[in-house]
């Protein structure tokens, strides 16, 4: 009687509950939002950031959405711990806008000792409220990276002292505007100095020396850093760099606040699993992947339909990578090449063209690749050894791909019209007002000829009209060399 009852009972419960994977997959996805969470940070506590490496789309995501918490919940203060290369223009100024436009003091401290904040971390450090370096760091390095020859250009060096006599030089020698170069580069160098020279005014910083770092790229010491005023502390810690700035007044959006932060308690903030993610995304090699990755699962699926998975997981890694690549610099030219490759690969797949399609379409892809992501820097450059990979591995697809397609039109047909058109019979009977019947490839035919035929009689099979065949009889000499007919 229990065991009756108890059956359908669990029976319901498979059907109502989840599978078991499944539901492992959502408590592991419970898990990390649940870790992500942060203590509460009052105006008693101040926020703890840390950034290392490049500026990018991660970044950004990372910090803004830090500071929109630090000022929902009243932080005192942001510490941002800062080691960078630079970054990306876009990302930089995202940075830079969010700092300014915060009602929460910003502090940039690079550290430890052996950091950088150089390019992209330099206008970052100019546009904090507070800015700090520990000994043994350095930032500067800040002209922008797509200036290709600059600041010392082949033709800075070309045009001498009448391109500096031109450009508009004092009599000091200080440069007041970029040599050389093309109108394009001369507008981004000049766009950047202006950047950088009104968050120097506005941080009451060392312009001069934010103007010099542009357009000569040059890079300083912490020491020598504070000594021009270009940051406001050297600090040995964290600890240290709170009790120096206490009581110090900043301008921040709103109004004037007065720091009281020696003693202040910090809350460390890591990244969570969205911005891990957000990171390996935005990552151009891994966004290249997805993006190949989406293109072939499509068309597997295109070319084999009901195959669902290709298609599932082609369409959920393309459009993964078309979200990384909106928050790249995207070059379109490349864009463009690539699909263009695309096109001719796939035609290639369906209209083989003895490799000519498929072979144009590899090399169009691999320059398109090469051009994609226009950035200037080296972490959000897609690799040229991921490239060659991709380009060559679909160079053996596309190369057997034409191969069996030549293959096939080179082999005899074995079936159909033409084989029939193409091949040898034998009368079955003799041929009676030049009607009977032959047997070709094992199979009988009504056939019909113009010439008196006898049983055995070896024929060519000449036309064929619906289900009878017309055929001739074979010279002596053309007697199947290939010994393909025997007599039955």
């Amino acid at each position: 009687m229990n065991r009756t009852l108890r059956t359908p009972f669990r029976s319901q419960a498979r059907r109502h509950f989840l599978p078991r994977p499944i539901l492992f997959v959502l408590l592991l996805l419970l898990g990390l939002g649940l870790s992500s969470s942060h203590a509460e940070i009052d105006g008693e506590h101040g926020m703890l950031l840390r950034v290392d490496g490049a500026i990018g789309p991660a970044t950004v995501d990372y910090l803004s959405r830090n500071f929109d918490r630090a000022r929902d919940e009243g932080a005192a203060v942001i510490i941002l711990e800062l080691d960078t290369p630079g970054g990306l223009d876009a990302s930089m100024r995202d940075i830079i806008r969010s700092i300014v436009t915060s009602s929460t003091p910003v502090a940039i401290y690079v550290t430890p000792a052996g950091a950088r904040a150089t390019s992209a971390g330099t206008y970052m450090m100019y546009g904090a409220h507070v800015a700090a370096m520990a000994p043994g760091t350095n930032l500067g390095a800040a002209t922008p990276v797509q200036m290709g020859g600059m600041p010392e250009s082949p033709d800075d060096e070309a045009d001498g002292d009448n391109g500096n006599a031109e450009n508009g030089d004092d009599e000091n020698g200080d440069s007041a505007a970029p040599r050389g170069g093309s109108a394009m580069e001369r507008k981004m160098i000049n766009d950047a100095v202006a950047y950088i020279r009104s968050l120097a005014e506005l941080r009451d910083r060392n312009a001069d020396w934010a103007e010099k770092a542009v357009r000569e790229a040059v890079s300083i010491g912490s020491r020598e850093a504070l000594d021009l005023e270009v940051i406001d502390y050297i600090a040995e810690d964290v600890e240290d760099l709170l009790a120096q700035m206490d009581g110090r007044e900043v301008k921040v959006a709103g109004g004037t606040l007065t720091l009281q932060t020696e003693g202040l308690e910090l809350v460390r903030v890591e990244p969570d699993w969205r911005n891990e993610f957000l990171a390996i995304i935005t990552n151009p090699n891994v966004a290249y992947i997805l993006m190949l990755i989406g293109i072939y699962g499509i068309i597997f699926e295109l070319a084999n339909p009901g195959s669902i998975v290709p298609g599932v997981l082609g369409g959920i890694a393309l459009l993964t990578a078309l979200f990384a690549f909106q928050a790249l610099p995207i070059n379109y030219a490349g864009a463009a090449l690539m699909a263009l490759g695309i096109a001719f690969m796939i035609a290639e797949a369906f209209m083989p063209s003895f490799g000519v399609l498929g072979i144009g379409g590899v090399v169009a892809f691999a320059l398109g690749s090469l051009l994609l992501v226009d950035s200037g820097i080296e972490a959000y450059e897609i690799s040229f050894t991921v490239v060659m990979a991709v380009s060559l591995s679909t160079a053996l697809v596309v190369i057997g791909i034409a191969t069996m397609a030549l293959r096939a039109h080179r082999r005899r047909i074995a079936s159909g019209r033409e084989q029939l058109l193409s091949s040898t019979a034998i009368a079955a009977s003799d041929f009676i007002d030049g009607r009977g019947r032959v047997r070709v490839e094992g199979e009988l035919w009504n056939a019909h000829a113009a010439a008196s035929i006898r049983r055995g009689d070896h024929l060519r099979v000449t036309a064929m009209h619906g289900l009878e065949l017309e055929v001739e009889p074979m010279s002596k000499t053309g007697d199947d060399p290939q010994g393909q007919v025997r007599s039955r």
